[in-house]
């Protein structure tokens, strides 16, 4: 795992900072100079010609960082003006040798009147940065505040101003920022649903910190980009479909056949080199017809999944897509949990089943993958009050059950044995649609019967399951994307 980015907290960035400053035998001021230069590089990228571009800054580093971007935007013959919100007296002395270098800078104070946008395309917010550890009030708060009643598009340098970076923010007064640039390393409250109106997009630009000093800070968070793709094991030419592994899924119920369909396609999507789908007998025409690449076993109950099969030729087992809460449904799950050796993934009414009967918790076996989505979880743990609280239940679950638990959400989020949080960065909003969960399923326990490890399995799944989602967003778009655009996208390599 040493390959994934870490997620450090603001403390550990600053440490960051002061390292490379002294490692690199250069000021402060110069690292000021190379993050501004970063954010209009990646800046000039936008949809930004001919707009007419206000920053508004603060007096920290953070405002520097403004001023900087400012005079150098114009220096590249981009038009910008620049306010300074001069809330106190003293400037950080950074911010200071900034403001120096622009002669025509606007300054606001509290008895100002409040900026005037309406003759503005495109405003930087650069008023607090990553080091606010308290609810903006005041002056400063009503510029904030006309900044979101503005109508216009803003960017933010670094984090939006007002957002806490390493806890849940207490405040609504927080700039609404359309897209975020943000300086070595996304901040861990990035991922929380509870700010996705202040952070609509995000992306991370280089600064010129040591890469190495940071991920040798200690930290149980952890990026999934497009470093997964290295986890990914090389095809050989010799080799043939008994060396891929043989899968079993057990899904569907009478008028759910289509859950059983897409974790099967996907299964076989993720390269395993048998499957074989047990479903009720309901669905037996359904599943011959529609995935001739898959085996069939069916219960001798019409409806519902009633009997565990003979489990021990498989190499890994998923259940749950489809299946219902029928009591002996309930009682082949417990089955199950008591007689696998296998690798498991549960999901959707398997989670649904072990909430309901808490004494099947205890029977997890170690490594099983569990795969609910938010409300699933709150149903397995009980209901959490913000996203932080989540995870910490979700971490601490994965720790007492010996379990893996991938907690679906736009940035879903893997928690390993070890109590590790892996936060992944593919995937789109096109993918809220029935039937992703059961093809994420299908994709993990196909990767399971290959010899992944359970964590590797779930880490390749989840990112690939978002990158096939963002290559089927761009052919259909994000209204009209469905789960099996997802399968049709599917493209799980090692680069």
């Amino acid at each position: 795992m040493n390959n994934l980015k870490k997620i450090l907290t603001i403390p550990q960035l600053r440490n960051a900072d002061n390292y490379s400053i002294k490692k690199n035998s250069i000021s402060s001021l110069e690292l000021m100079e190379n993050a501004a230069y970063s954010f209009v590089k990646a800046f000039e990228k936008k949809d930004i010609a001919s707009k007419r571009i206000m920053v508004v800054c603060g007096i920290g580093n953070n405002g520097g960082d403004g001023l900087a971007v400012c005079r150098l935007l114009r220096d590249k013959g981009i038009p910008a003006t620049a306010v300074l919100v001069k809330f106190k007296k003293t400037l950080s002395k950074d911010c200071s040798s900034n403001q120096k270098k622009l002669n025509d800078l606007v300054f606001l104070n509290s008895t100002s009147r409040l900026p005037d946008f309406s003759n503005i395309d495109i405003i930087i917010d650069a008023i607090f940065g990553s080091g606010l550890n308290k609810p903006v009030k005041g002056f400063v708060a009503r510029v904030i505040k006309a900044i979101n009643n503005s109508g216009k598009t803003v960017y933010s340098i670094d984090v939006p101003s007002g957002l806490l970076c390493d806890n849940i923010s207490n405040s609504e007064c927080i700039v609404k920022s359309d897209f975020v640039i943000s300086f070595q390393r996304p901040k861990l409250s990035f991922f929380f649903p509870e700010n996705s109106s202040y952070i609509k997009n995000w992306e991370i630009v280089n600064i010129g910190l040591c890469e190495t000093f940071i991920q040798n800070q200690e930290s149980d968070k952890f990026i999934l980009d497009k470093k997964v793709s290295k986890f990914v094991k090389i095809r050989q030419r010799h080799s043939h479909k008994g060396t891929y592994g043989h899968s079993l899924l057990m899904a569907g119920s009478y008028g759910k056949m289509g859950a059983a369909i897409l974790s099967t396609k996907a299964c076989l999507r993720s390269g395993v080199g048998l499957l074989t789908t047990c479903i009720p007998k309901c669905g037996y025409e359904i599943i011959q017809i529609s995935i001739p690449e898959s085996m069939c076993l069916t219960d001798k109950n019409p409806n519902i999944l009633t009997k565990l099969p003979d489990i021990k030729q498989y190499d890994s087992i998923g259940i749950g897509p489809g299946i219902g809460k029928d009591r002996l449904t309930v009682k082949l799950l417990g089955k199950l949990l008591k007689n696998s050796i296998q690798p498991l993934v549960l999901d959707a009414d398997a989670i649904n089943i072990i909430s309901a009967h808490n004494k099947l918790v205890k029977l997890l076996p170690k490594n099983t993958i569990l795969t609910p989505h938010i409300k699933e979880f709150d149903r397995l743990v009980g209901k959490s009050q913000n996203t932080f609280e989540r995870l910490k239940k979700q971490k601490e679950f994965s720790q007492k059950h010996r379990c893996i638990v991938v907690l679906k959400d736009a940035y879903t989020c893997i928690s390993s044995l070890e109590g590790k949080l892996f936060f992944n960065t593919s995937g789109n909003q096109g993918m809220a649609t029935g039937g992703s969960g059961d093809v994420l399923t299908g994709i993990i326990t196909g990767l399971l019967a290959q010899k992944y490890k359970p964590l590797y399995a779930a880490i390749i799944a989840v990112y690939f399951h978002g990158k096939a989602g963002d290559k089927a967003f761009r052919n259909k778009g994000y209204n009209s994307l469905i789960a099996s655009d997802i399968i049709e996208h599917l493209n799980i390599k090692n680069r």
